[in-house]
């Protein structure tokens, strides 16, 4: 595929499966492959992950977490947002944050699925916070390094960071100083995507869904990821809010929340500015 820039024109070639080349791998040299991970299920079934790399006679094992999901945390979808792909989307998203954020007090991640929006909510919590006279200080992507604002989040313990894809996996903070995850819309790849366009291409001939093959189970993993920021240990409490309201409205959006660990779930502001406040009085 060609992406074209003002001066430049890029080739690249990618593999619709890494399958064939990791069985290769796999065959080089007998040994034991394990594979670990919070995330690689959906539902419980191993399928999609296992597709993905060409395991077709993986042994799996599914074991409980250690923590108590339905006492530590909470999972909120917001009434009345508006359609995802409405020019107006973040704007809600992030009016329904607010009160949130200021129950929390600060101790937030808020996590996009696109550049566009961490630039336009960050905007839109700056010029809040200072209407309000919300004294909580803003990190956004793009300010310093991942490192670095993830530091600054930790030691400012009342921190607002707003951030895309590369804050979905792979952070790790513990302890009261992350309260508060909100996450913008459904993790679904964007259709444009021209190796995505290739991959459902290729499922159609073979008379597949793609959307039920690999778009939903790539979206479940991915919010997931997400999802996993807010508990990461046995004494950590917080609150999921989720602004996608597909989560709860479409046919498919059971099966996401299902795969999400089992929460206490709600659609009453009320409840979680309560079950937030408590916290900060814990």
């Amino acid at each position: 595929w060609v992406e074209v820039f003002s001066h430049t024109v890029q080739l690249h070639r990618t593999p619709l499966s890494i399958a064939p080349i990791f069985s290769r791998q796999r065959a080089g040299h007998p040994r034991a492959w394990i594979f670990t991970s919070a995330t690689l299920s959906v539902k419980g079934n191993f399928g999609h992950y296992a597709a993905q790399l060409g395991l077709d006679k993986d042994r799996s094992l599914s074991l409980p977490s250690p923590f108590d999901y339905g006492e530590q945390g909470l999972l909120y979808v917001p009434r009345d947002l508006p359609a995802p792909q409405s020019p107006q989307f973040t704007d809600a998203v992030v009016a329904a944050a607010l009160p949130l954020i200021e129950a929390a007090g600060g101790r937030t991640f808020v996590l996009c699925t696109t550049l566009r929006a961490v630039q336009r909510a960050s905007d839109l919590l700056y010029e809040a916070f200072a209407e309000r006279g919300l004294q909580l200080p803003i990190l956004v992507q793009g300010q310093a390094s991942r490192t670095e604002l993830l530091d600054r989040f930790r030691e400012l313990g009342n921190a607002v960071l707003v951030g895309s894809q590369s804050f979905w996996e792979g952070v790790d903070v513990r302890g009261e100083a992350l309260s508060l995850v909100v996450i913008d819309k459904l993790p679904f790849a964007p259709p444009d995507d021209p190796v995505l366009a290739a991959r459902m291409e290729a499922l159609q001939k073979k008379g597949l869904s793609p959307f039920a093959v690999h778009q939903l189970p790539h979206a479940v993993i991915t919010l997931k990821q997400g999802a996993g920021r807010l508990i990461r240990s046995e004494t950590d409490r917080g609150v999921l809010v989720i602004c996608d309201t597909r989560l709860v409205e479409k046919p498919y959006g059971r099966q996401i929340w299902q795969s999400l660990p089992p929460f206490k779930r709600t659609r009453e502001r009320d409840t979680v500015v309560a079950f937030l406040e408590g916290l900060k009085k814990a």
